[in-house]
């Protein structure tokens, strides 16, 4: 028996005004690992993730979440970190939490209360617990935006840009614990234009223009190339060119 992929794309598509953003895009990400969105700029990723996590309905085409159609009950399941930290700047790093919390669904007191404090640990704002949101640095707020999306503990999260802008030592702590969220069983859905955040995932997908280009994953899409010294941007250079053919 097929275990139920954590997402499934069919032929989707999605425009802005009259401009194609996401382009017959389909897709299965399989449940507990790190799924990666690789592109550059302007390729559709934060579009695609928006998608997926039913912030935005596509023109054409479906998304099934856990085997079942995406709908807005399936918001206790799905956390979502933007890009952008969307957090209340006039509010504390415990009350930002406890309201995104409550907005998931996490009605019981006792229980959302020692979630809350238990997350706040583990991305170490603890003695920040009671500042407010402003006052932080802006590595503290996207480990506030990160504590925020897994919060109600979700089984699938959608990470757009989750390390940019941090030092390489908050990098590596936000990856040690994405590495401790798939090893639990979380599939964790990853956009991002850096190959260091690339290298980490379990699996790759290579967007340009809001069409995969290439899947894999990154030691497999390296081989692809037929050079043994590739590196991860060799290989999404490779997969360009290939395509350059078709597109031109």
């Amino acid at each position: 028996m097929t275990e139920t992929n954590a997402v499934s794309i069919d032929s989707i598509n999605f425009n802005y005004g009259h401009l194609r953003v996401i382009n017959e895009l389909s897709l299965d990400i399989e449940p507990g690992q790190a799924f990666g969105l690789l592109g550059p700029n302007g390729a559709g990723k934060t579009t695609l993730i928006r998608l997926m996590a039913g912030l935005l309905k596509p023109d054409s085409g479906s998304i099934r979440i856990l085997g079942e159609p995406l709908t807005r009950e399936h918001a206790s399941l799905l956390g979502y970190m933007p890009q952008t930290p969307s957090v209340y700047q006039e509010l504390s790093v415990r009350q930002n939490m406890e309201f995104f919390a409550r907005i998931y669904g996490m009605s019981d007191v006792a229980q959302r209360r020692a979630r809350v404090d238990e997350v706040i640990r583990i991305v170490d704002l603890h003695s920040k617990r009671d500042t407010s949101a402003h006052e932080l640095s802006g590595g503290m707020r996207q480990r506030l935006s990160l504590a925020c999306a897994i919060v109600h503990d979700p089984p699938i999260i959608f990470l757009d840009e989750p390390t940019v802008g941090l030092d390489p030592e908050l990098r590596v702590h936000f990856w040690e614990y994405f590495r401790k969220l798939t090893a639990a069983g979380h599939t964790l859905i990853v956009s991002s234009h850096t190959m260091d955040d690339a290298a980490h995932c379990d699996c790759l997908a290579f967007l340009r223009d809001g069409s995969i280009i290439a899947r894999g994953s990154p030691s497999d899409l390296v081989r692809a190339t037929g050079n043994s010294k590739a590196t991860l941007e060799d290989a999404f250079l490779y997969f360009i060119r290939r395509e350059a053919p078709a597109n031109a």
